[in-house]
């Protein structure tokens, strides 16, 4: 059995959005602090990874939300590691209110294990691996599942312009990779009201739209001042919901840095249930 780690968050007001739930980039803050907190409960704190010259670097999020959180929430954040490989980790994530059961969301971060001198993949220490896994590793991990997507945005989608500001960067020097999802939402709002349906179009309409689910695949990093392109565009819509792809790209060269793929449901903002999409928004999509 892999170690466990739990950590205790209260929701603070500035964490919520406007629809007064927990945003859903505060999720993955909330994931990074617990992994940053169960390593260094194994063993393994920042200042010893420091001293070996190593660091470890997110290469894929899948984040599940099954219930909101909202302002002044206690929330556990339950986490271990599912298996290592050769130079990346698998690390599992669960929320529940405190003192319930009821998961409220779930996810799994894919991480690289750098060596910091010329920012290279290197090999797990086995000394971690036990420390991690104390009665010994699993024998076959979990599946890591690939990117589902189109390889290539299509020429019909939205295309946002934006600067890196230093407001976006960690201690690594990157874009932290919460700030991603914030991208992955503007961009969607901006699409919806360059189609007609700006958030105070939405709410007139007494109709909300919430993440079910984020998968976000990092490429490469983002640097202080880089001119990033980001095109998004939906597919598969239902009644209630849609599936929206979101690629972010380095301007200067092209490079793709990041890919998105996000499920949505629309809501009734009274209510909070799902409600279906009206036909004048769906036209407005096509």
């Amino acid at each position: 059995m892999p170690r466990t780690y739990v950590r205790n968050f209260q929701v603070r007001h500035y964490e919520c959005d406007a629809y007064g739930h927990l945003n859903h980039a505060g999720y993955v803050r909330y994931m990074q602090e617990s992994a940053f907190d169960a390593s260094a409960d194994a063993g393994w704190d920042m200042a010893r990874y420091e001293a070996m010259g190593f660091y470890w670097l997110v290469r894929d999020t899948e984040i599940e939300y099954r219930r909101p959180l909202c302002y002044q929430d206690r929330v556990q954040v339950k986490t271990w590691v599912a298996d290592f490989r050769r130079v990346r980790s698998q690390r599992v994530y669960e929320f529940r209110r405190d003192g319930q059961d009821e998961v409220v969301a779930r996810a799994e971060t894919d991480w690289a294990f750098m060596q910091r001198e010329g920012d290279r993949p290197a090999a797990i220490p086995d000394e971690m691996k036990a420390d991690f896994f104390p009665e010994g590793l699993p024998e076959v991990g979990p599946p890591r599942p690939r990117f589902p997507g189109p390889p290539q945005p299509p020429g019909s989608a939205f295309r946002l312009g934006r600067r890196v500001e230093w407001r976006d960067l960690d201690p690594a020097g990157h874009v932290n990779n919460c700030v991603y999802l914030a991208y992955v939402e503007d961009g969607g709002l901006q699409w919806l009201r360059s189609r007609g349906w700006g958030m105070a179009r939405l709410v007139a309409e007494g109709l909300g739209i919430v993440a079910r689910q984020h998968r976000i695949e990092y490429r490469q990093p983002a640097l202080l001042d880089d001119e990033l392109d980001l095109y998004t565009w939906a597919s598969d819509p239902g009644t209630t919901s849609i599936v929206r792809y979101t690629f972010i790209a380095r301007r200067s060269d092209g490079a793709l840095l990041a890919r998105a793929r996000t499920h949505q449901v629309w809501i009734d903002l009274q209510s909070g249930a799902p409600r279906p999409m009206p036909e004048a928004l769906r036209q407005a999509m096509a």
